[in-house]
């Protein structure tokens, strides 16, 4: 079966180009959603997908309708073929059902995959970098999310100059001595940030 998915971003923006040439394709099922792509709970895609049957086709106007990053739209489309379910984007030229459009979806996978190379490749260059410099990377020792949570609000407090160390510490429910670690952390943390 072929089962269409048709997004626009806002309330204003309308379907109708794209669900004319969907129902040109052949789509017998649309699923229409208005709203942002950077959603990732989308419920209009999430019903289309808890739907799928092997052997379906999922036919988008454009890629850009399914997603908005190229590794949302990696993630998505893996996915859909995990679940034996195949993926056309009409305007695009990609048809996961043959041989060329596997290889295309590949290549924007194997493009993905390199982008989240050289990107740890990087920070690791960096982390070694700052160690040469005698600093550390990473969340400080010790703090937990809510912790650093504390730390982040104790430095803009502070930095406002709206409040004492003491008001600060008393709103945070913190004692004043790590009100004034939690900021001396923060501000090692943006020194780092910055190299």
């Amino acid at each position: 079966m072929k089962i269409g998915y048709a997004r626009v971003s806002t309330q204003d923006q309308k379907l109708e180009l794209q669900l004319d040439d969907l129902k040109k394709y052949g789509c017998e099922t649309i699923f229409k959603e208005k709203m942002s792509g950077k959603n990732k709970t989308r419920p209009q895609l999430t019903k289309m997908i808890d739907q799928f049957r092997k052997g379906d086709v999922v036919v988008v106007w454009k890629l850009d309708r399914l997603g908005r990053s190229l590794k949302d739209l990696i993630e998505l489309v893996s996915s859909f073929r995990e679940k034996g379910v195949e993926f056309v984007s009409l305007k695009d030229g990609i048809d996961t059902g043959t041989a060329t459009g596997r290889f295309t979806f590949n290549i924007f996978a194997s493009l993905v995959e390199f982008e989240r190379e050289i990107i740890r490749e990087r920070t690791m260059a960096g982390l070694e970098a700052a160690r040469a410099r005698g600093r550390k990377g990473g969340r400080p020792p010790g703090l937990s999310k809510e912790a650093l949570a504390k730390a982040t609000s104790a430095k803009i407090l502070f930095e406002s100059g709206e409040r004492t160390v003491k008001e600060i510490a008393d709103g945070l429910g913190i004692s004043r001595a790590t009100c004034y670690r939690y900021i001396e952390v923060m501000n090692e943390m943006n020194k780092f940030k910055r190299t």
